[in-house]
């Protein structure tokens, strides 16, 4: 496992007090408010390839101003998903005299939303009561505001970046990150630590040092199809067994141990007076430790039929491995609170059950801080928003991690 060094600032840095700091990015707050707003109001759901494309080609043109370098990672079936490159070459803009070129940090996040084209019509983003709301504005449009600002703001402090930074935005983070996890994996390995822009954890603003691994996996019942009212003793009802071995399947939670098992959507059947020839059922399993993975998944598929006549099959597994609080994961964590304590803040740690890409850094052992986004609730709700007066803090905190890792 990587081990987790910390460095101060660069030796050009200049020594602008942390309180200076946070008036920095209050009174730019607005500006602040208004890139979220742009962003929402750009529709990128992870199915819609044309629309995702656009926000990809907007967020690209966005950094380059900042001078970073855009490349897009081509996918034929989700959006293109975005890297930029600040300062990956030595004895860039600044100085003559840079110190040694260090690891870049890697900022990740996602521009995909799971709302539909449209959306906009009845959930239009909107202030009210201090609050921002719209389709995606938590989750995660707000973060990837974070980043730029935090970039621009290191940018106006240091005359250039302290060090070499990476962004990587996917398109297809909602629907697994199929198309976009070996770069990420990729990336991460190159970096020296990973900050994930994925909102924080409630509206007290934690960090996530710890998230849930994410299976998905289905079992197919065959059974034998009959007329139920003409020859009912002849069929051999895969409905029937599903329901049998959806039972057998709730059996396999263990809270205490963080497991969780949750039989999600079935489907059987052609007509009420068939018995069932197929039945299915889609299955999400949560797990807290690593070494989780292989009880479950034996258990999962060691499943036996009930009536000997039908036929089990299942199919699927683990995508995310857990984001456990390793040792990595700790010293970002402290580096985070001691950043915050320099403005009166105290910076919260939390463990969740949901999985991000973060779960894929963390998995190979690069040191990796999750939920470094913004603050709000209902993620993926009719009622999803951010806490306007959090931003400034959270991007403080964004630009002093990216200077201090």
């Amino acid at each position: 496992m990587r081990s987790m060094k910390t460095t101060g600032r660069s030796e050009a840095a200049p020594q602008i007090p942390w309180a200076d700091r946070l008036r920095y990015f209050e009174g730019r707050q607005e500006r602040l408010v208004q890139m979220v707003r742009d962003l929402v109001e750009i529709e990128s759901p992870s199915d819609n390839k044309p629309a995702a494309d656009r926000m990809a080609a907007f967020l690209a043109s966005r950094f380059e101003e900042l001078g970073g370098r855009a490349v897009f990672h081509r996918s034929q079936d989700f959006g293109d998903s975005l890297q930029v490159n600040f300062n990956h070459l030595p004895g860039a803009r600044s100085s003559n005299r840079r110190p040694p070129q260090r690891l870049p940090v890697l900022l990740l996040g996602h521009y995909d939303t799971v709302y539909p084209l449209g959306t906009l019509a009845a959930m239009p983003c909107r202030l009210k009561s201090g609050r921002l709301h719209g389709p995606g504005v938590l989750d995660m449009k707000s973060g990837i505001a974070l980043m730029f600002h935090a970039i621009e703001a290191l940018q106006a402090w240091h005359g250039d970046l302290p060090r070499p930074v990476t962004v990587f935005l996917v398109s297809d983070e909602e629907v697994g990150s199929r198309s976009s996890r070996q770069i990420t994996e990729s990336l991460a390995r190159q970096s020296a630590g990973v900050l994930v822009l994925e909102p924080a954890a409630g509206l007290q603003g934690a960090v996530k040092t710890a998230r849930k691994g994410v299976g998905e996996y289905t079992l197919r019942v065959k059974g034998v199809a009959a007329h139920a009212g003409l020859d009912p003793g002849k069929g051999h009802s895969a409905i029937l067994e599903l329901a049998r071995q959806v039972v057998a399947i709730s059996k396999l939670n263990d809270l205490r141990q963080g497991v969780s098992v949750n039989a999600g959507i079935i489907r059987g059947g052609t007509r009420t007076n068939v018995i069932a020839a197929e039945a299915s059922v889609a299955i999400d399993v949560r797990i807290q430790r690593a070494k989780q993975v292989f009880g479950i998944d034996r258990k999962l598929r060691s499943l036996k039929p009930f009536d000997q006549h039908c036929k089990l099959e299942v199919t699927g597994g683990i995508n995310r491995l857990p984001m456990e609080r390793t040792a990595g994961v700790a010293a970002l964590y402290k580096k985070a609170q001691e950043i915050a304590a320099q403005v009166q803040w105290k910076l919260d740690e939390a463990a969740v059950g949901g999985g991000s890409d973060g779960n894929f850094t963390a998995g190979l052992g690069i040191p990796t801080l999750d939920g470094m986004g913004g603050v709000g609730q209902g993620a993926h709700a009719i009622h999803e928003f951010i806490t306007i007066s959090e931003l400034p803090l959270r991007a403080l905190l964004l630009a002093g991690m990216i200077a201090s890792i």
